[in-house]
This record gives C-alpha cells, structure tokens and sequence, in this order.
C-alpha cells in the first residue's frame, strides 16, 4: 500500500522543491485511477524529448516498469519497484551503477519517479502473513500515474507536428521539382525573364532549408518557394499565349507534330547540343579505374538529387541519370560539357559526379567548369569518384550525428 508521507532521500542527497511537488502530486491520485504502464511508456517515448528525458533514461524506466508485477498501474496494486542496482542491470542491458545512478536522477528530476528510501537506503518490501506487500522502499511509480493524461496530451502534440512536418516536407519536395523543371522548360523555350536571376533566388531557398527543418522553417519556406513557383507559371502562361499555344486542338496537333520533332523530356538520359539538335547519350566502355559504384552508396553520399528524380524518388539508374540531366540544366551546365564527361566516365558515374556537384553546390562557382576539369583529370587517369563519394558519406554521416 501507499504511504501518504512525504519522504526525503537516504545519505547526502539533498531534497529538492522539484521532489517534493512530485511526490505532493503523486498523493493526488484517485483510488480508482489506472492506465497500462506498456501504454503510458510508449507515450513516454514520444513526449520524452519535451520531458527532457534521454534515451538511455527511457531504456532504464522500461526495465523498472518490468519489476511492476502488474499490467496496469494503480494504487491499489501498489505503486514501489525495489530492484537492486544488480538486477536493474541485467534488465537494462548490462548499464554500469554509476550510469544507472545518473539516468535514475534524470528520471526523478523529470519528474517522472520519486525516491521511497528506507532508514538504511535499501530497497525491499515488508509482507504481512499473507504474502501480501504491506510496505515497500525503493522507486515510486506514482508520478507516471499522477501525470498520465499529461503525457498523453504531450505525446499527441509531438505525434500531430511530426505528422503535420512530414507533410510539409513532401509538398517542399514537390514545390522544389515543379520549380527546377520549371526553369528548365523557361530556358528551352526561351521565355521572357532573368531566369539567371531567378535560378539563383531558388538556390538561395534551398540552400536554406535545413538539414531537420522544423515545421515553422518548413513552412516558412515553402511559403516563399509557392510564390516563386506561381511566379514561373504566370511567366510561361504568358509566353505560351504569345506563342499561339492555346490554340484549337487541330492547332495543338499541328504544333506538336511539326515543332522540335526529335525533341525528348529532359528527365531522359539522352543528349541535347547547344544549336537545339538531340543526339542519344551512348553508353561509353568506363575504364577499370572508373568502375561505377553501387547506387544505394550514390544516394547515400547525396541524398539532395533524390527529389529530381521520377515523383520525387530514384529507384535505379535510370532514374539517377534522368535526375542528373535535370540537375544538369538547373546548374547551367552544357550539353557539351555533359557529354564529354559522359564520353569518358559512361553515363553511370557521370550522373553519381552531378549528384556529388549538387550535394556541395554551395562551395562550387561554376559547375559547368568543375565538371569539365573532372573530365580532364579522368581522361588522363587523375580522378577517381571513390574518395569524392566517401567524402560526402563522412560529411552527411557527422551531420546526422550533431543532430540525432
């Protein structure tokens, strides 16, 4: 059973305000209260961050929760664990007493756990002739039960703006490919505008948006990329009319039948030359210093040119190397310039080197120029793509660290 009493910690730990509204708050449960404690836990999970409660915190209250005998927690099924710190670690996996010491004052300072400490600090439990538990030193579970519609709540907010970011997050991913094939179709029709200009104004969106934006960034930019792209379709809706594009559908045949009649969508790995004539992007023999690396590693390296491939995925190379002749215009690279490094790298690794280009096009001028000078090193056996990928694969890897 319960003891309605305040209690102080055993030895020289000092009692704290904190403490003592947690276990005032604790005495405020009903007698009829109670919630599955597997429940109440994975709610913990998702509000833990908010709680200020570390992983390895989480991992050990899962092991005190497993020294519960019941299912649900309440009163009346008491509320104290008394494992010793030895059984505590084979239940959290092997944790050291002196990790385990620290991750139960982080519990306690979250407010999520009290102290119940006997005259010596021991933990055990008193029965009476039945067996039953008449009064227990050790850990008080009654704050997770006192706070449990609050954890609740916290556990639904994180849940509805983890939900409502990944959907921000894919209506960026589309702004972002509706705006660079955008471009692409201005510059190929000669629309009217500084599209130079614009180009840059969408570099400058993307390069701000955040490795783990928050819903607010998300939003925030996204509302900046939906006004430029609404800008680009009024451009091109206007040049279309002054082209006679909306013309009747006899008109329209007309037009697609005579005008650019070897013209192929730009997310198809072929050749477009400078004075407008298409020319198919032949596979080259790729020299046995040049062997192509496997895709999974490609993408890992430079997960930015996943949102120009085909519905905002790539799930082979062809995908990659239609996402790289997109990249390609974007950048402002030249067919020809695309076309001699696929002479000499083949079509696969020229494609992973556009990948590479994108992924750090914050440190590189003229990516036109850099993948020219890349070709030359190749041609004379100087560049190889191995160190390139692994360099962006130990960059992306310490960010992914700095902000897990």
């Amino acid at each position: 059973m319960q003891i309605g009493n305040v209690t102080t910690p055993f030895g020289r730990r000092a009692m704290s305000l904190a403490m003592l509204a947690s276990q005032a708050r604790a005495q405020d449960i009903t007698p009829d209260k109670s919630i599955d404690k597997w429940r109440l836990y994975r709610m913990l999970c998702e509000a833990r961050l908010r709680l200020g409660v570390t992983d390895r915190a989480m991992a050990l209250l899962n092991a005190l929760l497993s020294f519960h005998p019941h299912t649900e927690l309440s009163e009346a099924r008491g509320l104290i664990v008394f494992p010793s710190n030895a059984q505590l670690s084979l239940r959290a996996h092997g944790m050291a007493e002196q990790t385990i010491r620290r991750h139960i004052a982080v519990l306690i300072d979250a407010g999520l756990l009290t102290r119940r400490d006997s005259a010596n600090g021991k933990r055990y439990a008193r029965r009476d002739g039945a067996g039953d538990v008449n009064e227990a030193f050790g850990f008080s579970l009654a704050p997770l039960l006192a706070r449990a519609e609050e954890i609740e709540a916290i556990a639904n907010e994180v849940i509805a703006e983890r939900v409502q970011l990944q959907r921000l997050r894919e209506r960026l991913t589309i702004c972002r490919r509706d705006i660079a094939k955008l471009i692409v179709t201005a510059l190929e029709e000669k629309a009217p505008g500084d599209w130079q200009a614009i180009h840059d104004h969408f570099r400058t969106l993307v390069g701000a948006i955040p490795r783990s934006p928050s819903a607010n960034q998300a939003a925030e930019i996204l509302d900046e990329m939906d006004l430029l792209r609404e800008g680009i379709v009024n451009a091109l809706e206007m040049h279309a009319n002054t082209q006679n594009y909306g013309g009747n559908a006899h008109q329209n045949e007309r037009h697609i039948q005579n005008s650019k009649p070897d013209s192929i969508p730009e997310s198809d790995p072929l050749k477009k030359d400078e004075q407008g004539q298409n020319q198919t992007v032949m596979a080259r023999a790729v020299a046995p210093e040049l062997k192509s690396f496997p895709l999974g590693m490609v993408l890992q390296a430079c997960p930015d040119i996943t949102m120009y491939g085909p519905g905002g995925a790539i799930g082979n190379w062809r995908d990659l190397m239609g996402a790289a002749i997109v990249v390609r215009s974007m950048l402002g690279v030249s067919p020809s310039a695309y076309q001699d490094a696929c002479d000499v790298l083949g079509q696969e690794n020229t494609a992973a080197v556009m990948a590479c280009i994108l992924e750090r096009g914050g440190h590189i001028n003229s990516a036109g120029g850099y993948l020219r000078t890349l070709t030359d090193r190749a041609r004379k056996g100087e560049f190889s793509l191995g160190p390139m990928l692994m360099a962006l694969l130990r960059t992306n890897g310490a960010s992914m660290r700095k902000t897990g």
